[in-house]
């Protein structure tokens, strides 16, 4: 890079030392860096899908005798498509946070449509 005309030598000397895995800074861009804040944004938009699709949930689903929202995958796929094709990543997510119940690790279109999914 030093050699590189479109590298500017601030670029280079800021470059952090390499950290070890015992490090708390490990895996994690430096801070206040443009890779930090693009991280920070997708979390950020991620979440916002998340709290969309339990919406959608408690929308479309209907309440059980436990009290709780439930769904079927198929209808939940169905409604929720036409909004976002990642309904399948997002519902992990929120399971992930404990938002929402379902069997299964994965679930597929057609083979899984029966699955209930139930918001927490």
């Amino acid at each position: 890079q030093r050699k590189n005309p479109f590298s500017s030598e601030d670029r280079l000397a800021s470059k952090p030392a390499h950290t070890h895995r015992g490090d708390p800074t490990y895996g994690r861009p430096p801070e206040g860096s443009r890779t930090e804040q693009r991280g920070k944004d997708a979390h950020s938009h991620v979440g916002k899908e998340v709290e969309e699709l339990c919406l959608i949930i408690r929308r479309t689903g209907e309440v059980g005798e436990d009290g709780h929202v439930s769904v079927t995958f198929g209808q939940l796929f169905e409604t929720y498509v036409t909004i976002s094709n990642k309904v399948v990543g997002i519902l992990l997510r929120a399971r992930k946070h404990g938002l929402v119940h379902f069997e299964g690790e994965m679930l597929w279109q057609g083979k899984d449509d029966d699955v209930v999914i139930t918001l927490l």
